[in-house]
Protein backbone atom coordinates (compact mmCIF):
# COMPACT_ATOMS: atom_id res chain seq x y z
CA UNK A 1 0.00 0.00 0.00
CA UNK A 2 1.24 3.48 -0.86
CA UNK A 3 0.79 6.57 1.28
CA UNK A 4 0.60 9.71 -0.82
CA UNK A 5 0.47 13.20 0.63
CA UNK A 6 0.78 15.59 -2.31
CA UNK A 7 -2.05 16.35 -4.73
CA UNK A 8 0.38 16.05 -7.64
CA UNK A 9 1.47 12.56 -6.62
CA UNK A 10 -2.14 11.48 -6.23
CA UNK A 11 -3.07 12.79 -9.66
CA UNK A 12 -0.04 11.08 -11.26
CA UNK A 13 -0.86 7.73 -9.61
CA UNK A 14 -4.43 7.87 -10.87
CA UNK A 15 -3.28 8.63 -14.40
CA UNK A 16 -1.08 5.52 -14.30
CA UNK A 17 -3.96 3.34 -13.15
CA UNK A 18 -6.18 4.63 -15.92
CA UNK A 19 -3.51 3.82 -18.52
CA UNK A 20 -3.51 0.28 -17.12
CA UNK A 21 -7.27 0.12 -17.58
CA UNK A 22 -8.06 -0.15 -13.88
CA UNK A 23 -11.25 1.14 -12.30
CA UNK A 24 -10.55 3.33 -9.27
CA UNK A 25 -12.85 3.30 -6.25
CA UNK A 26 -12.56 6.13 -3.73
CA UNK A 27 -13.57 6.07 -0.06
CA UNK A 28 -13.42 9.63 1.36
CA UNK A 29 -12.85 9.66 5.14
CA UNK A 30 -11.63 11.83 8.00
CA UNK A 31 -9.90 8.85 9.59
CA UNK A 32 -10.09 7.22 13.04
CA UNK A 33 -11.35 4.08 11.35
CA UNK A 34 -13.98 1.75 12.77
CA UNK A 35 -15.84 -1.18 11.23
CA UNK A 36 -18.11 1.21 9.38
CA UNK A 37 -15.16 2.67 7.48
CA UNK A 38 -13.74 -0.79 6.80
CA UNK A 39 -17.10 -1.89 5.38
CA UNK A 40 -16.94 1.02 2.93
CA UNK A 41 -13.48 -0.14 1.84
CA UNK A 42 -14.74 -3.69 1.31
CA UNK A 43 -17.61 -2.44 -0.83
CA UNK A 44 -15.14 -0.35 -2.85
CA UNK A 45 -12.93 -3.40 -3.39
CA UNK A 46 -15.90 -5.42 -4.68
CA UNK A 47 -16.65 -2.80 -7.33
CA UNK A 48 -13.26 -1.39 -8.29
CA UNK A 49 -9.82 -2.69 -9.23
CA UNK A 50 -7.86 -0.26 -7.07
CA UNK A 51 -9.13 1.34 -3.86
CA UNK A 52 -8.05 4.80 -2.73
CA UNK A 53 -8.90 5.93 0.79
CA UNK A 54 -8.56 9.65 1.45
CA UNK A 55 -7.69 10.52 5.03
CA UNK A 56 -8.21 14.23 5.62
CA UNK A 57 -9.81 16.08 8.50
CA UNK A 58 -11.36 18.82 6.41
CA UNK A 59 -11.12 22.15 8.26
CA UNK A 60 -13.64 24.04 6.13
CA UNK A 61 -16.55 21.80 7.10
CA UNK A 62 -16.17 22.59 10.82
CA UNK A 63 -17.84 25.59 12.40
CA UNK A 64 -16.01 27.94 14.82
CA UNK A 65 -17.34 26.18 17.93
CA UNK A 66 -17.06 22.62 16.67
CA UNK A 67 -14.52 19.89 17.37
CA UNK A 68 -11.87 20.37 14.66
CA UNK A 69 -8.97 20.54 17.14
CA UNK A 70 -10.08 17.55 19.17
CA UNK A 71 -11.46 15.39 16.35
CA UNK A 72 -10.00 11.90 16.98
CA UNK A 73 -6.97 10.98 14.90
CA UNK A 74 -5.00 7.73 14.61
CA UNK A 75 -2.95 7.93 11.41
CA UNK A 76 -0.63 4.96 11.96
CA UNK A 77 -3.41 2.61 13.03
CA UNK A 78 -5.63 3.84 10.18
CA UNK A 79 -2.95 3.01 7.63
CA UNK A 80 -2.49 -0.44 9.14
CA UNK A 81 -6.22 -1.14 8.95
CA UNK A 82 -6.47 0.14 5.38
CA UNK A 83 -3.54 -2.04 4.36
CA UNK A 84 -5.24 -5.08 5.85
CA UNK A 85 -8.26 -4.36 3.67
CA UNK A 86 -6.15 -4.38 0.51
CA UNK A 87 -6.34 -0.62 -0.09
CA UNK A 88 -3.94 0.47 -2.82
CA UNK A 89 -3.40 4.08 -1.68
CA UNK A 90 -4.05 6.17 1.38
CA UNK A 91 -4.17 9.79 0.27
CA UNK A 92 -3.43 12.00 3.26
CA UNK A 93 -2.83 15.58 2.11
CA UNK A 94 -2.01 18.56 4.30
CA UNK A 95 -4.59 21.30 4.69
CA UNK A 96 -2.12 23.84 3.25
CA UNK A 97 -1.92 21.79 0.04
CA UNK A 98 -5.67 21.37 -0.28
CA UNK A 99 -6.37 25.02 0.54
CA UNK A 100 -3.31 27.06 -0.41
CA UNK A 101 -3.01 30.77 0.33
CA UNK A 102 -5.66 32.73 -1.53
CA UNK A 103 -8.04 29.79 -1.91
CA UNK A 104 -11.55 31.18 -2.50
CA UNK A 105 -13.56 28.70 -4.56
CA UNK A 106 -16.38 26.67 -3.03
CA UNK A 107 -19.00 24.26 -4.32
CA UNK A 108 -22.56 24.57 -3.04
CA UNK A 109 -25.64 22.40 -3.45
CA UNK A 110 -28.21 24.97 -2.43
CA UNK A 111 -31.57 23.38 -1.71
CA UNK A 112 -30.54 20.03 -0.21
CA UNK A 113 -28.11 21.79 2.13
CA UNK A 114 -30.68 24.04 3.80
CA UNK A 115 -32.41 21.62 6.15
CA UNK A 116 -31.42 19.08 8.83
CA UNK A 117 -27.70 19.38 9.61
CA UNK A 118 -27.40 22.20 7.09
CA UNK A 119 -29.70 24.36 9.19
CA UNK A 120 -27.83 23.56 12.41
CA UNK A 121 -24.34 23.85 10.89
CA UNK A 122 -24.22 26.79 8.44
CA UNK A 123 -21.55 26.31 5.79
CA UNK A 124 -20.89 22.70 6.75
CA UNK A 125 -22.06 21.15 3.51
CA UNK A 126 -20.30 23.77 1.38
CA UNK A 127 -17.14 22.50 3.05
CA UNK A 128 -18.10 18.90 2.33
CA UNK A 129 -18.95 19.42 -1.33
CA UNK A 130 -15.85 21.53 -1.90
CA UNK A 131 -13.46 18.95 -0.49
CA UNK A 132 -15.22 16.03 -2.17
CA UNK A 133 -15.13 17.88 -5.50
CA UNK A 134 -11.38 18.42 -5.05
CA UNK A 135 -10.88 14.76 -4.17
CA UNK A 136 -12.81 13.70 -7.25
CA UNK A 137 -10.60 15.90 -9.44
CA UNK A 138 -7.39 14.58 -7.88
CA UNK A 139 -8.24 10.88 -7.63
CA UNK A 140 -10.36 10.68 -10.80
CA UNK A 141 -12.36 7.72 -9.47
CA UNK A 142 -14.84 5.71 -11.45
CA UNK A 143 -16.89 5.31 -8.28
CA UNK A 144 -16.97 6.56 -4.70
CA UNK A 145 -18.46 4.95 -1.60
CA UNK A 146 -20.34 6.84 1.13
CA UNK A 147 -22.17 5.57 4.20
CA UNK A 148 -25.88 6.15 4.70
CA UNK A 149 -25.43 7.31 8.31
CA UNK A 150 -25.15 10.84 6.94
CA UNK A 151 -28.07 10.48 4.55
CA UNK A 152 -28.17 14.19 3.80
CA UNK A 153 -24.50 14.21 2.82
CA UNK A 154 -25.07 11.22 0.54
CA UNK A 155 -28.00 12.97 -1.14
CA UNK A 156 -25.99 16.17 -1.60
CA UNK A 157 -23.02 14.36 -3.14
CA UNK A 158 -25.29 12.51 -5.55
CA UNK A 159 -26.91 15.78 -6.61
CA UNK A 160 -23.52 17.47 -7.07
CA UNK A 161 -22.31 14.61 -9.28
CA UNK A 162 -25.47 14.79 -11.41
CA UNK A 163 -25.55 18.57 -11.66
CA UNK A 164 -21.88 18.90 -12.62
CA UNK A 165 -21.81 15.86 -14.95
CA UNK A 166 -18.93 14.32 -13.03
CA UNK A 167 -19.60 10.83 -14.37
CA UNK A 168 -18.78 9.14 -11.05
CA UNK A 169 -20.93 6.32 -9.68
CA UNK A 170 -21.91 6.96 -6.06
CA UNK A 171 -22.32 3.77 -4.04
CA UNK A 172 -24.22 3.85 -0.74
CA UNK A 173 -23.37 1.51 2.13
CA UNK A 174 -26.02 0.79 4.80
CA UNK A 175 -25.46 2.11 8.31
CA UNK A 176 -23.15 -0.12 10.33
CA UNK A 177 -24.27 -0.48 13.93
CA UNK A 178 -22.91 -1.77 17.20
CA UNK A 179 -24.65 -4.90 18.56
CA UNK A 180 -26.83 -2.67 20.78
CA UNK A 181 -27.98 -0.57 17.80
CA UNK A 182 -25.75 2.50 18.15
CA UNK A 183 -24.65 3.75 14.73
CA UNK A 184 -20.87 3.54 14.42
CA UNK A 185 -19.17 6.92 14.44
CA UNK A 186 -15.67 8.20 15.10
CA UNK A 187 -17.23 10.59 17.62
CA UNK A 188 -18.50 7.69 19.73
CA UNK A 189 -15.05 7.70 21.34
CA UNK A 190 -16.07 10.90 23.13
CA UNK A 191 -18.80 9.08 25.07
CA UNK A 192 -18.38 7.81 28.60
CA UNK A 193 -20.41 4.82 29.81
CA UNK A 194 -23.49 6.81 30.84
CA UNK A 195 -23.41 8.98 27.72
CA UNK A 196 -23.18 5.91 25.54
CA UNK A 197 -26.34 4.54 27.12
CA UNK A 198 -28.05 7.86 26.41
CA UNK A 199 -26.83 7.70 22.81
CA UNK A 200 -29.04 4.65 22.31
CA UNK A 201 -31.97 7.07 22.38
CA UNK A 202 -31.38 7.73 18.67
CA UNK A 203 -31.70 4.17 17.39
CA UNK A 204 -34.46 3.59 19.94
CA UNK A 205 -36.34 6.59 18.63
CA UNK A 206 -36.15 5.22 15.08
CA UNK A 207 -37.38 1.82 16.26
CA UNK A 208 -40.27 3.48 18.10
CA UNK A 209 -41.29 5.50 15.03
CA UNK A 210 -41.23 2.36 12.88
CA UNK A 211 -43.39 0.50 15.37
CA UNK A 212 -45.94 3.32 15.57
CA UNK A 213 -46.00 3.66 11.78
CA UNK A 214 -46.56 -0.08 11.40
CA UNK A 215 -49.46 0.23 13.85
CA UNK A 216 -51.03 2.86 11.59
CA UNK A 217 -49.86 6.19 12.99
CA UNK A 218 -49.12 8.40 9.97
CA UNK A 219 -49.32 11.94 11.39
CA UNK A 220 -45.67 13.02 11.53
CA UNK A 221 -46.36 15.76 14.09
CA UNK A 222 -47.59 13.10 16.51
CA UNK A 223 -44.75 10.75 15.58
CA UNK A 224 -42.27 13.53 16.18
CA UNK A 225 -43.61 14.22 19.67
CA UNK A 226 -43.50 10.53 20.57
CA UNK A 227 -39.89 10.28 19.40
CA UNK A 228 -38.98 13.47 21.27
CA UNK A 229 -40.45 12.11 24.51
CA UNK A 230 -38.49 8.90 24.04
CA UNK A 231 -35.18 10.68 23.45
CA UNK A 232 -35.61 13.12 26.33
CA UNK A 233 -36.34 10.24 28.71
CA UNK A 234 -32.59 9.49 28.58
CA UNK A 235 -30.33 11.59 30.83
CA UNK A 236 -28.30 14.39 29.27
CA UNK A 237 -30.04 14.36 25.88
CA UNK A 238 -31.02 17.48 23.94
CA UNK A 239 -32.74 17.30 20.56
CA UNK A 240 -31.14 19.28 17.75
CA UNK A 241 -33.75 18.10 15.27
CA UNK A 242 -36.28 15.34 14.64
CA UNK A 243 -37.39 15.45 11.01
CA UNK A 244 -39.67 13.25 8.94
CA UNK A 245 -38.73 13.90 5.32
CA UNK A 246 -39.14 12.48 1.85
CA UNK A 247 -36.13 10.29 1.16
CA UNK A 248 -35.52 11.85 -2.28
CA UNK A 249 -36.15 15.56 -1.75
CA UNK A 250 -35.42 15.73 2.01
CA UNK A 251 -38.49 17.98 2.26
CA UNK A 252 -40.65 17.63 5.39
CA UNK A 253 -43.80 15.53 5.11
CA UNK A 254 -47.04 15.77 7.12
CA UNK A 255 -48.10 12.16 6.61
CA UNK A 256 -45.70 9.26 6.65
CA UNK A 257 -45.47 6.65 3.91
CA UNK A 258 -42.96 4.09 2.66
CA UNK A 259 -40.73 6.85 1.29
CA UNK A 260 -40.47 8.68 4.63
CA UNK A 261 -37.10 8.97 6.33
CA UNK A 262 -36.69 9.87 9.99
CA UNK A 263 -33.51 11.91 10.52
CA UNK A 264 -32.23 12.75 13.99
CA UNK A 265 -29.52 14.86 15.58
CA UNK A 266 -29.09 14.68 19.34
CA UNK A 267 -26.54 16.27 21.65
CA UNK A 268 -25.37 14.32 24.68
CA UNK A 269 -24.50 16.45 27.72
CA UNK A 270 -23.91 19.39 25.39
CA UNK A 271 -20.60 17.83 24.26
CA UNK A 272 -21.22 15.13 21.69
CA UNK A 273 -23.52 15.62 18.72
CA UNK A 274 -24.70 12.39 17.10
CA UNK A 275 -26.82 11.77 14.01
CA UNK A 276 -28.84 8.79 12.85
CA UNK A 277 -31.59 8.03 10.37
CA UNK A 278 -33.82 5.33 9.04
CA UNK A 279 -36.71 4.74 6.70
CA UNK A 280 -39.97 4.00 8.48
CA UNK A 281 -40.18 0.89 6.32
CA UNK A 282 -36.95 -0.97 6.95
CA UNK A 283 -34.56 -2.28 9.57
CA UNK A 284 -31.26 -0.45 8.90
Amino acid sequence: MEILTSPGAMRAWSREQRVLGKKIALVPTMGFFHQGHLSLMRMAARHGDAVVVSLFVNPIQFGPNEDLDRYPRSFTKDCELAGQEGVAVVFAPEAADMYPAGFQTTVSVEQLSRSLCGADRPGHFNGVTTVVSKLFHLVQPDMAVFGQKDFQQLSIIRRMVRDLDMGIEILAHPIVREPDGLAMSSRNVYLNEQQRRSALSLSGGIALARSLYTDGLLDTAVLKEKVREHILSYPGTAVDYISFVDRSSLEPVDRADQETLLALAVSIDGRVRLIDNGLLVGTG
